[in-house]
């Protein structure tokens, strides 16, 4: 089903990704996973503009109507959440769209004789990595992606 599911995967993403930028969100994260015997879509939503709400959630839903049912021929249940405000990015893509949010990095190497980094992200390229700016210092440094073991929201709370 692996197959499958990669395949369902990338058949309903486009249909996600315009119902989410037609609400002014952006799908971080697009799971298709077997709960219990049941399988389960699973959609975080982030918002550059305000936290996400029930009532964002609520909107996609509805956004997304019938249409996820035409695509999927497995009977499923569909989840839309916030990423969670201490989330560990996943991909690389999620380097740019939390663009200027505090994280804390982990590293495999030591940079500047430390292996854990509290800073802003700057800027991410696949070639040179993540470029962030060092928390309470004036200096920026780049991150090689094969030296990032993992990289985690730090919570704002005023947002």
């Amino acid at each position: 089903m692996s197959e499958n599911k990669n395949k369902t995967v990338q058949n309903v993403l486009p249909v996600i990704e315009e119902a989410a930028h037609k609400l002014g969100l952006i799908p971080v994260e697009l799971n298709f996973v077997q709960e219990s015997g049941r399988w389960v879509l699973k959609i975080f939503i982030y918002s550059q503009d305000h936290p996400i709400s029930h009532l964002d959630c609520e909107n996609l839903t509805r956004e997304l109507g019938d249409s996820l049912d035409e695509l999927i021929s497995e009977p499923f249940n569909l989840e839309v959440s916030s990423p969670g405000i201490d989330r560990k990015l996943k991909s690389s893509s999620e380097y740019n769209i939390f663009k200027d949010k505090e994280v804390e990095v982990k590293l495999k190497k030591p940079l500047n004789e430390t292996k854990k980094l509290s800073a802003t992200i700057v800027d991410y390229k696949t070639n040179t990595g993540l470029k962030l700016k060092l928390k309470d210092k004036d200096e920026t440094v780049e991150v090689k992606e094969d030296n990032i073991s993992s990289v985690r929201l730090i919570p704002d709370f005023k947002r």
